[in-house]
């Protein structure tokens, strides 16, 4: 049973780029802390974190997972996070539900782009952190790489707590430069530890960092300042004081250093963390828990505290087919309760909260009630999605939740059986349930079925759950591209429609004028029959054949757009003449007058934006150029250059690699549609006659541009 005051719980997201060892930590932390009886594994398959089997057969975290330990009568609620570029969205979102967060730096591989990235979006958040030295038994390690990194890529304020003794395989401890003492870590893995002189080859460095370490806590807070420049240095109370008020504020990122496998420095992370990240009620002092009214929109500030109307966040929804749904939560003020009824005012619906659980891993704690500051999940939610804000029906508010970024990647899928399209339609909503950041759509043009995600790893794994969950086997290809045709001239035509047989006969006879329209103005239809030459009641027919013949172009088969189509004479049979005789007349004419209006093929354009660092600009924005791109402007951003540019949809459809390979991986970029233009003569002529190859496509004309 957690700690029900809540100034004794900590919220704390474990963050880093892929393969730094944040699962090793998280699963060393519920160990130290005695959450778990055994040790978790990544690589032995037994972590608490790290249950999904894609996830095991990638020995990569690919879903925030949640886990709970009691360290000195402190709650703390864990959530271990992706780190891997393709699933860094996932973390975004989670990052709502925490107060603070431990950031790993792998001695071996320092920071990487995906660490920048994710330390952003703490930066952005407000999020108080730490940062922990990961990997120094490692080989290769290096300490101060590690904290120079930091320097360099985005914190001049990483402090130094501890020194490593010896590296690799003689690292044994760490300097703690608050007690100035050596900390020897027995070599069992049992955590056990005593405190020694510092060793005499480490007393100058000791001394250095230690000068440093107080100066910077100095520098937060001006009587702190007052007293060090007086007597040199600060007693040990005013350095714990000024450590935790310098983190909170966010000015320093204090360094610690250990290895998870070997269980150095996880008690001394442990009590770091509730030294120096905030509970739920020093972080509301911080950034205040700020929402709207749903009806008028005025804003709304909550205190964390159980005597408060509830208000509480979904910042995760795990599906599972036999089990149902999971919605993870976390409650920001009042007190939610199992088998009660609560608001959502994202969706203006009221919900039945049935179990609650706190989550260890995989595994489920019951719970009677969730408190403020508390994490939890609520069992089978019926409509309620991520993102959404849970509230007392009487005292509504609406909670931010994390804008998710567009996906980046598209595959067509289609399913490897015959018949199984509803299967995999309804499989995929399921898991966009659980994946905001996905997309499926269904393409009426290309009669394909979509899906996009932040990269090929994501829509792999999303197509291997599709398979494990709900029993669908698909394969991807890439998407088509949705060209589309229209014409450059005005042109006039006769569709005449005459076929006699034994009784009725069918009579049409349509003359039809089109001509271009501004691009993406559609389709028009005008009507400009005088004395009746054709009857009224036929009219709707000559507008519905001229429809469906510009589903089908002259060029390529593609649908046609931005034409006017005016019906300017014509002739009837009183007998004979029917709406079906005109809808096939009025095809017959628009078809012919097609064929001396200069078709012209179009291409979907992407309005595109990439951010680069500043030493890849030159060689990004020359890839753009390559791809037919017009490069719109440039502005610098805080982390690079923001490089906006209009580029066809056919030369972006496999542009993610090509930026991580150009950027070694610390690119990004967005895109949205922003309208149909001409494809280059010489690219109709090669697309035509893939089409024509294709489909053995209308031997005539077809492949020749007018």
């Amino acid at each position: 049973m957690p700690n029900a005051d809540v100034k004794e719980v900590r919220n704390v997201a474990i963050l880093s780029h892929g393969s730094a060892g944040k699962t090793s930590l998280a699963d060393a932390i519920l160990f130290t802390a005695g959450a778990v009886d055994v040790a978790g594994s990544v690589d032995g398959d037994s972590s608490v974190f790290m249950h999904e089997p894609e996830e095991i057969a990638r020995k990569i975290t690919i879903t925030a997972a949640v886990g709970f330990a009691d360290w000195n009568g402190v709650r703390i609620n864990l959530i271990d996070t992706p780190g891997y570029i393709n699933f860094l969205e996932e973390t975004r979102g989670t990052l709502r539900a925490v107060d603070g967060a431990v950031l790993i730096i792998s001695a071996i591989s320092g920071v990487k782009a995906e660490t920048e990235k994710i330390y952003k979006f703490a930066c952005d958040y407000e999020i108080p952190r730490i940062a922990f030295v990961s990997k120094l038994d490692k080989e290769r390690a290096d300490f101060f790489r590690a904290v120079g990194d930091m320097e360099k890529y985005f914190c001049k304020n990483a402090i130094v707590m501890q020194l490593p003794l010896g590296l690799e395989d003689k690292f044994t401890g760490f300097v703690d430069l608050i007690k100035m003492k050596a900390v020897v870590f027995s070599d069992d893995g049992s955590g056990k530890f005593t405190e020694k002189d510092i060793p005499a080859d480490l007393q100058q460095d000791a001394a250095v960092y230690r000068k440093k370490l107080v100066e910077a806590i100095a520098e937060t807070d001006d009587s702190l300042l007052e007293k060090y420049l007086e007597k040199g240095d600060l007693p040990h109370e005013d350095i714990v004081r000024g450590l935790k008020h310098g983190t909170l504020a966010g000015g320093l990122l204090p360094v610690l250093c250990g290895s998870p496998v070997k269980s150095v420095g996880i008690q001394q992370l442990l009590d770091a963390m509730l030294l120096c990240l905030p509970s739920p009620v020093e972080r509301a002092g911080i950034v205040q828990i700020k929402g709207t009214d749903p009806k008028t929109g005025a804003e709304i500030i909550r205190k964390p505290l159980a005597t408060e109307p509830l208000a509480a966040e979904v910042f995760k929804t795990i599906i599972d087919p036999f089990a149902g749904k999971l919605s993870l939560v976390r409650v920001y003020s009042g007190t939610l309760k199992s088998d009660s009824a609560i608001y959502n005012s994202s969706r203006q619906i009221k919900e039945k909260v049935g179990s609650l659980f706190y989550l260890q891993g995989k595994k489920q704690v019951a719970a009677q009630t969730l408190g403020p500051g508390q994490i939890g999940a609520i069992a089978k939610m019926k409509d309620t999605l991520t993102g959404d804000t849970l509230c007392a029906e009487n005292a509504p508010i609406l909670l931010p939740f994390a804008k998710f970024a567009d996906p980046v990647m598209s595959y067509a899928i289609e399913p490897k059986s015959r018949g199984d399209e509803d299967k995999v339609s309804t499989g995929v909503h399921k898991i966009l349930d659980e994946d905001p950041t996905l997309r499926f759509v269904h393409d009426d043009q290309t009669h394909e079925m979509v899906l996009s995600g932040m990269g090929q790893v994501h829509i792999e794994v999303t197509i291997e759950k599709l398979k494990r969950k709900f029993g669908v086997d698909v394969k991807m290809k890439t998407p088509k591209v949705p060209y589309k045709e229209t014409i450059r001239a005005r042109a006039r035509a006769q569709g005449k429609y005459k076929k006699q047989t034994g009784g009725h006969g069918q009579y049409g006879d349509a003359w039809l004028e089109i001509e271009p329209l501004p691009r993406g103005t559609g389709f028009e239809f005008v009507d400009r029959i005088v004395g009746g030459v054709i009857p009224r009641q036929y009219i709707p027919a000559v507008e519905k054949g001229v429809v469906e013949a510009m589903h089908e172009g002259f060029l390529a088969g593609y649908p046609l757009v931005d034409i006017r189509a005016i019906v300017v004479d014509g002739s009837y049979h009183t007998v004979d003449s029917s709406e079906m005789s005109f809808k096939i007349a009025a095809s017959m004419g628009f078809k012919k007058a097609l064929e001396a209006a200069k078709p012209v093929l179009l291409e979907p354009i992407m309005n595109v934006e990439v951010v680069s660092p500043d030493d890849t600009l030159g060689a990004v924005i020359g890839d753009l150029n390559s791809r037919r791109g017009k490069v719109q402007g440039v502005t610098p951003q805080a982390n690079g250059q923001s490089i906006k540019a209009l580029v066809p949809m056919a030369e972006m459809l496999s542009y993610a690699p090509t930026l991580n390979s150009l950027t070694s991986g610390r690119g990004m970029y967005t895109m949205e549609f922003s309208g149909y233009e001409d494809v280059p003569s010489h690219l109709s002529q090669k697309i035509m006659q893939e089409q024509v190859n294709k489909q053995g496509h209308h031997g005539q004309n077809h492949g020749k541009e007018k």
